[in-house]
């Protein structure tokens, strides 16, 4: 059962890994998204290494008892350094003086976490008493060998230090990124560290409690592990959640707006671009690249239709639709595809009005960061999908075409 769950979440992880890490080599001069691909493959290394199979199949190989647990604390540590390189990045200045400062640090940190470690594995190698597996009951089998609780000491307070400075910080950064997937994923990554921290906590309380003659095994080797894999989760998922955010929100708008984008450039296929060659072999490929071109096309529709509508034709649809008591949203979907369906089907028939509409856009999105209007865009065009074909729609429509007719008897 731990081999599955570890393995899946492991392999899952290293997924993560390869998709960074592809962004990465895009963009090499991103410091923080080569951290965080060197960060996230740690955490994937430490879910392979707590599989108990392929623990003692690695121990088995290389003829040394418990080594595993010096690869996958090892991991953990190198986590851990990327955190506190992170640390030291963001905690600095914009500049060049301050960056330079920071490098430096950086250096330093790194220097003296190998240090540590370096000492906490010659403890390991020097101290222990015996060659025993304890793929899940190390830290609470050895409370007795000085050599490995320097070793596990060690480890605790490189991985404690890191997490506890992190933690502080994700949400602090996440605060000044407003609703970002990137402060989604601060908050989550925040909340993976804090709760790295009762790991930690269980397991020195736990030594603290075999020390003193009344050992815990439930709180070393039930508690701190679950919390510690529970942790993890939580660090992947906030890694993760600034890459698959967006892609997620890109299927549904894709979802969303497909319908409206097929109807109307149907009429006007001249505003069609030539679609990715990934789109057609894989059904998630491009997702944001396929949204905004949806979105943009649909909006060249709009532009080439204008001189089709009537010039009070928004102001017909908005009389009638405040009187089924929509909101402001609602109000400007309705209009806006009332509008977009007369023009459409004016210009099917040749008709153009004495006097056109300047605009069929109705502008219902609010101001502020590009981001923020960018998603409200979008929100408002799918909510124009959505009432496209409504009775609503329908009554409006027939009452402006009757209305176009008289004139002409």
């Amino acid at each position: 059962m731990f081999d599955v769950v570890y393995l899946c979440f492991g392999a899952a992880a290293w997924a993560l890994v390869a998709y960074k890490s592809v962004a990465w080599f895009r963009d090499r001069s991103n410091t923080d998204l080569g951290l965080a691909c060197v960060m996230t493959g740690g955490v994937a290394t430490v879910f392979l290494f707590s599989a108990p199979s392929l623990y003692r199949g690695f121990d088995r190989l290389l003829g040394v008892a418990n080594l595993a647990m010096v690869f996958l604390y090892s991991s953990v540590v190198v986590f851990a350094a990327g955190a506190l390189v992170l640390l030291l990045r963001w905690t600095t200045g914009d500049a060049e003086a301050a960056r330079a400062r920071a490098r430096v640090r950086a250096r330093v940190a790194v220097g003296v976490v190998a240090a540590l470690w370096a000492v906490a594995v010659t403890g390991f190698a020097a101290g222990r008493p015996d060659a025993v597996e304890h793929p899940r009951d190390f830290s609470t089998a050895y409370t007795g060998a000085p050599g490995v609780m320097l070793f596990l000491v060690l480890y605790l307070a490189i991985l404690g230090s890191s997490l506890a400075g992190l933690g502080t910080l994700c949400p602090r950064y996440a605060a000044r990124l407003g609703g970002s997937w990137l402060a989604r994923g601060l908050r989550v990554l925040g909340a993976g560290c804090w709760l790295g921290l009762v790991y930690c906590a269980c397991k020195v309380i736990g030594f603290v409690l075999s020390w003193c003659g009344h050992p815990a095994l439930w709180l070393s080797n039930g508690v701190a592990p679950l919390s510690a894999s529970v942790a993890a989760i939580l660090v992947l998922a906030g890694f993760s959640l600034p890459a698959a955010g967006p892609r997620v929100a890109a299927w549904r708008r894709l979802r969303r707006l497909s319908p409206l984008w097929r109807t109307v450039t149907a009429q006007s296929p001249e505003v069609t671009m030539d679609g990715s060659r990934w789109s057609g072999r894989w059904p998630f490929a491009d997702l944001e690249w396929r949204a905004n071109r949806q979105m943009a096309e649909i909006r060249d529709v709009q532009r080439g239709i204008r001189r089709h509508v009537e010039s009070d034709a928004v102001d017909i649809v908005l009389e009638r639709a405040r009187a089924v008591a929509l909101d402001d949203r609602q109000l400007a979907a309705v209009a806006e595809a009332a509008a977009l369906r007369r023009g459409l089907e004016n210009r099917a028939v040749g008709h153009v009005p004495a006097h056109g509409a300047d605009s069929v856009v109705v502008d219902a999105v609010p101001t502020g960061r590009e981001g923020a209007r960018l998603a409200a865009e979008y929100e408002h065009l799918a909510l124009v999908a959505d009432v496209y074909r409504s009775p609503l729609i329908e009554t409006v429509l027939t009452e402006l075409r009757e209305r176009s007719a008289r004139p002409r008897t």
